[in-house]
């Protein structure tokens, strides 16, 4: 048992990653430790596990025994307490070059315990350019023992002066039965119950987990996949747009909410909340500063995740439409909607596969506008309207 165990399906990626950790040990043993690099981008489709492949490779790499999932620098780095391994994620739609700067002075330090340096970027495609020239330094040139582990979903979303000088992890999207069996095993759902759900995640392994252990998280679904078949004018268009609206905003809070609040009440008790005594007013001053800070990463974050909601529910509509065309065309295929097979075959039989294209498109660009900050409820009743007329 090894931590690339826990890779669902990525056993190419896992092969990869194990050699270039024993080859990492090689190194430090005093050998010419060829298959590791400095840099490596970790890329694949939503929920193929880009950040799981980029923390075992940590471990691996932090582990004397490469990563046997056991010892206590295993341990570390799956709680996120390492000393030596930095994981960053951008709180908002981007990342900053003030940001990505302060990322890099930490990168430089020596490895406290005296293996490597190992930052996981997750979302790097998220840097801004100018960030992303200051990682490109960091990348053409660290320090020996420092190992940058980043991840995006396509080496596309970053420039090819920093993708060139990075060896590529590409994952995959993990199989219906290969999600099905984690949610058996480690969840405990009845096996039908595991494959119906993994595939209607779309091979998504974090989703799919939601939607078994998480019942509003599945009506939610279901009631996205309903609202095709119910468009039949400008009337409805509105009404869905709105419904989408709101069922994202209040899934949104409902995921920030609770943590914004801890992290508020962990903040105030570090500056002393309460506390009497000399030095109580310049503490309150520097909380005050401190809780602002928090405040504005907590609504950068909370943008974020909005925006993530959205996009899964957008991307639910276009496995709909994709049914949709498979049945207009006759495709023996695997409907991850196939539990909506009345409102599949009603919108296929009236409608055709032209129409049906011309739908997924304007799902796609409803996602694009959201991406680029357009209002989502203006982008979403946009989607809607198109969605009547095809």
């Amino acid at each position: 048992m090894t931590v690339f165990d826990e890779l669902v399906g990525q056993d190419a990626a896992a092969a990869q990653l194990g050699a270039a950790a024993a080859a990492a040990q090689e190194w430090l043993d005093g050998g010419r430790g060829t298959g590791m690099t400095h840099a490596w981008l970790f890329t694949g489709p939503p929920g193929s596990g880009r950040t799981e492949a980029a923390l075992a490779f940590a471990a691996a790499l932090q582990c004397p025994h490469g990563g046997c999932g056991t010892c206590s620098s295993c341990h570390q780095i799956g709680a996120g307490t390492h000393a030596d391994v930095l994981r960053v994620r951008p709180s908002g739609l981007s990342m900053g070059v003030a940001q990505t700067r302060d990322l890099v002075r930490s990168s430089a330090a020596a490895p406290v315990g005296g293996r490597f340096r190992v930052v996981v970027f997750e979302d790097a495609d998220r840097a801004t350019e100018a960030a992303a020239n200051a990682l490109l330094k960091a990348v053409e040139e660290p320090p020996a023992r420092t190992v940058w582990l980043l991840c995006t979903p396509t080496s596309d979303d970053l420039p090819v002066t920093i993708r060139s000088r990075c060896r590529a992890v590409v994952l995959r999207t993990p199989s219906t039965r290969a999600v099905a069996t984690v949610l058996h095993q480690r969840n405990g759902v009845p096996w039908d119950e595991a494959e119906s759900v993994a595939r209607a995640a779309g091979g998504h392994l974090e989703r799919a987990v939601r939607l078994a252990t998480d019942e509003k998280a599945w009506k939610n679904r279901e009631a996205v996949l309903s609202l095709p078949a119910q468009l039949d004018g400008l009337g409805s268009a509105i009404a869905a747009a709105a419904h989408l609206h709101q069922t994202a905003e209040a899934e949104a809070k409902q995921a920030t909410e609770e943590r914004d609040e801890r992290e508020r009440a962990e903040l105030k008790a570090a500056f002393g909340d309460g506390a009497t005594g000399k030095g109580v007013t310049k503490a309150v001053r520097a909380a005050s500063g401190a809780l602002k800070d928090l405040e504005a990463r907590q609504k950068r974050r909370a943008t974020r995740i909005k925006r993530d909601v959205y996009d899964g529910a957008l991307l639910d509509l276009v496995a709909f439409y994709r049914d949709v065309l498979a049945l207009q065309v006759g495709a023996q295929v695997d409907r991850p909607t196939g539990g909506h097979d009345a409102e599949l075959r009603h919108v296929a039989r009236t409608s055709g596969p032209r129409d049906t294209l011309a739908r997924i498109e304007a799902v796609q660009e409803c996602r694009r506008r959201i991406d680029a900050n357009v209002n989502p409820q203006i982008a979403l009743e946009a989607m809607t309207a198109r969605l009547c007329t095809g």
